[in-house]
């Protein structure tokens, strides 16, 4: 028979271990509101809404980004926009195939989309876009820059990421995207 000391200690070792493996599991699960791309493009799941992605498509979507932080210290909106959009097609149980998510960025935010060493020369800190660009890409979303907006800036090219390819110009990849049957999201 076990002493009234003796049972407390192994209620609460019982306890510990309930909420060790609650935890763990927890920590297992799908985040519902970052089903594919995490910590970035917070979504609110709506089961029964309309206008619920179609698992019978084939999404090829291009993104416009053209809106940039309003600090420099913050991660740009645009493309967190584009996480948004991945993570709402994760939550029907759709994974695009690598390059049918295209984020292409211009004009203002162009410097969303340097290196850390060069963000940091011109900012004075580490890039904030840096891990979000990394998990879009991660999640199979091609990222491109401007060729034009780089050389307006004064950028050069071996400042870029290099989780993103350099377009000739947004307009031509917008242009020729569109043409092939990517749906625009500006």
């Amino acid at each position: 028979m076990m002493t009234r000391r003796e049972t407390g200690i192994a209620l609460v070792a019982a306890a510990l271990a309930t909420a060790s493996t609650t935890s763990a599991s927890a920590q297992s699960a799908p985040d519902p509101r970052h089903p594919v791309v995490a910590r970035f493009g917070t979504i609110t799941p709506m089961a029964g809404a309309g206008g619920q992605p179609d698992p019978a498509l084939t999404y090829r979507v291009v993104f416009d980004v053209t809106e940039g932080a309003e600090k420099p210290d913050q991660p740009n909106p645009g493309l967190d926009k584009v996480a948004r959009f991945v993570n709402l097609l994760g939550s029907a149980g759709i994974r695009t195939k690598r390059g049918d998510v295209v984020a292409v960025v211009h004009g203002p935010p162009t410097v969303s989309v340097l290196g850390d060493a060069a963000y940091g020369v011109r900012f004075g800190h580490d890039n904030p876009n840096t891990p979000l660009i990394a998990a879009l890409t991660e999640a199979g979303v091609d990222i491109r820059v401007c060729g034009q907006a780089l050389a307006r800036q004064g950028i050069e090219r071996q400042s870029v990421s290099a989780n993103v390819t350099i377009d000739l110009s947004a307009m031509t990849t917008l242009a020729t995207l569109q043409l092939k049957g990517w749906a625009l999201i500006p």
